[in-house]
Order: C-alpha cells, then sequence, then structure tokens
C-alpha cells in the first residue's frame, strides 16, 4: 500500500491501485506511521512526498517486494509438481483469519492437491496429530505440544465486537469478566470459538449468556451489528466492519486474547515431502507473514518446517 501511494503520488489513487477505500489506505497508513514513529509523507499542491523517514522505508520497501516476488517464483516451482492429499486440521480463529484466504489461493495454483480440512478445538487437534489421525495442525498456543514438531505461524488476538450504540462502544479496552455481564452473539456449540469462550467464562467463575450460536463470523459480525449482543471475534475477521464504522472493536485485557498459532506435525510426517512442502508454502503465505511481523518474537523467524 506504502509503494502505491508512493508511486501515484496521492492517496486516493494508490488506495484504488491496491482496490481499498480512502479511508482504509488512510487508517492504515497512519497505523504503518505510528510503527515507524515518524511521518511517511507530506502532502504538498503536486501531491504526496516522501519526509527523510519516508524515503527510507522507500529503499527497504523496494527490496523487501522484490525478495517477496523472488520467494514465490521459487515456491512456485514445488507448488506446481506436487500432487496428493493433506489432512489438515485448525482451530475456528486459524481456519477464518488465516487458512480460508490461504488455502483459496493454493488450490487455485494446484490442482493435483486435495485438502481434507476440518475444525476442531486446539486439544482436540494435538490428539489428532498425536494419533496419526491428521498431517498438520493449527493450534493456539495453549495447547500442550509434548514432542510434535512446531513452527509460530501466526499472532492473532480476540477483540470485543459491539453495534456502535452498545453501551460498552465508549471503551478502548475492557476485561473479559465485564463482557460477560452482557448477551452474547457466539460461533456455533461445537465450533473452537465457543468452547475456549464457554471454558474462559467458567474458569472467571461466571455463564456465557448467548443469545444465539451463529455458523460462521459473518453471521456472529452482521448479528452484532444489529444489536443482538457482544461478540469476542479474531481482529482480523472484524477489521473491514470496524473501519466501515458499522460495529465498534474493543481490546480485551486478559494476556490470552493475545494467543500465538502454532503449526504442528509428528516428524515422521514431515519427512514426507509432500506435507512438508505444503506447511512451508502455509508459513510463507504473505498474509500468514505478516501476521507473524506484528508481534515478532525470538526466535520466531523460520525458512521451512525444520527436522
Amino acid at each position: 500500500m506504502f509503494k502505491a501511494i508512493l508511486e501515484a503520488q496521492n492517496l486516493s489513487l494508490g488506495a484504488s491501485a491496491m482496490n481499498m477505500t480512502a479511508s482504509s489506505a488512510s487508517y492504515r497508513l497512519k497505523n504503518l506511521e505510528y510503527a515507524v514513529g515518524s511521518d511517511l509523507f507530506v502532502r504538498t499542491p503536486k501531491g504526496m512526498r516522501l519526509t527523510p523517514a519516508g524515503e527510507v522505508l522507500s529503499r527497504h520497501t523496494q527490496k523487501l517486494l522484490g525478495d517477496v516476488e523472488a520467494m514465490h517464483l521459487e515456491l512456485s516451482d514445488y507448488s506446481r509438481n506436487l500432487k496428493g492429499s493433506i489432512r489438515l486440521l485448525a482451530n475456528s480463529s486459524a481456519l477464518n483469519s488465516f487458512i480460508i484466504p490461504s488455502l483459496a489461493r493454493f488450490l487455485v495454483a494446484n490442482s493435483s492437491i486435495n485438502i481434507d480440512l476440518k475444525e476442531l478445538d486446539s486439544p482436540s487437534i494435538v490428539s489428532k496429530i498425536e494419533d496419526g489421525e491428521a498431517d498438520i495442525g493449527v493450534v493456539a498456543d495453549q495447547a500442550p505440544f509434548h514432542h510434535l514438531l512446531s513452527e509460530l505461524y501466526a499472532v492473532e488476538w480476540l477483540v470485543c465486537v459491539v453495534a456502535p450504540s452498545h453501551p460498552l462502544a465508549a471503551n478502548k479496552e475492557i476485561s473479559f469478566t465485564q463482557t460477560l455481564e452482557h448477551d452474547f452473539v457466539s460461533m456455533e456449540r461445537h465450533s473452537s470459538n465457543f468452547i475456549f469462550l464457554e471454558n474462559q467464562a467458567r474458569l472467571a467463575g461466571k455463564a456465557l449468556n448467548v443469545r444465539v450460536h451463529a455458523h460462521n463470523f459473518s453471521s456472529v459480525l452482521h448479528l452484532v451489528e444489529a444489536g443482538v449482543g457482544v461478540g469476542l471475534v479474531p481482529a482480523s475477521i472484524a477489521e473491514q466492519a470496524v473501519l466501515e464504522q458499522r460495529i465498534s472493536s474493543i481490546s480485551i485485557t486478559e494476556p490470552w486474547a493475545t494467543r500465538n498459532l502454532h503449526l504442528i506435525m509428528k516428524k515422521e510426517s514431515a519427512e514426507i515431502e509432500l506435507i512438508r512442502e505444503f506447511a512451508d508454502i502455509l508459513l510463507h503465505d504473505p498474509q500468514v507473514v505478516a501476521a507473524r511481523a506484528i508481534y515478532p518474537q525470538p526466535g520466531a523467524a523460520s525458512d521451512g518446517f525444520a527436522l
């Protein structure tokens, strides 16, 4: 997005080139400038001009995007040759935030690969991987990995979402316990998202009063927007609706609201070329790489699935 604005020398034209609204691009640019700690552009009558900090970022941007393009070219050689079937398990947050978009791009480019994809809660996924009932799992870091191989996959955080008119909407952050004083809209009873939230409510000594269970996160957001209740969803799921001001997002103060997602498998599975290379493709998906960069951790970077 930064590169698009730079090339167009105009925020609206840069946003259009990225299929974004101007308000969405402006919001992301402000976040980028906040992360950098300095303004990146100066608005002039002739358009947007780089600041000294923007000049530095511009140089690094060219190199980074060039490296990403080279990476895709190298990986495409592997992708075109992959054939077979892979059993993949993921919790609901990973499934809807990262796995589905990543799989859509992968399956279109790899017509000879079939994916057996199922959603489970993280502890159940670990058990299935240990028992050899699945090849790859994506789980939250609350689950013990025992002797499984694991790589940091992505970082996600749960947020409380409410209608703009809801009493909680004025809060910037709130405890999970406080949200339990209100009616909830939640995913289906068997979803890993609901199982996790129900368990956290039990640990807090309270009940989760769910008015309605929806079959996916899009339905949860629609019901929240209508004022049916509050929801706890991954921030990436709520991002667009928040930008469009259809709902309000509130940070959850509990440490468990920010979770590392790990890609796990047995050592025997990692020794199978098809599975190992598919795991590497999942780990190198640009959206997933960006999610890992939000909260960089010592030793988190990876060039692939190491045995």
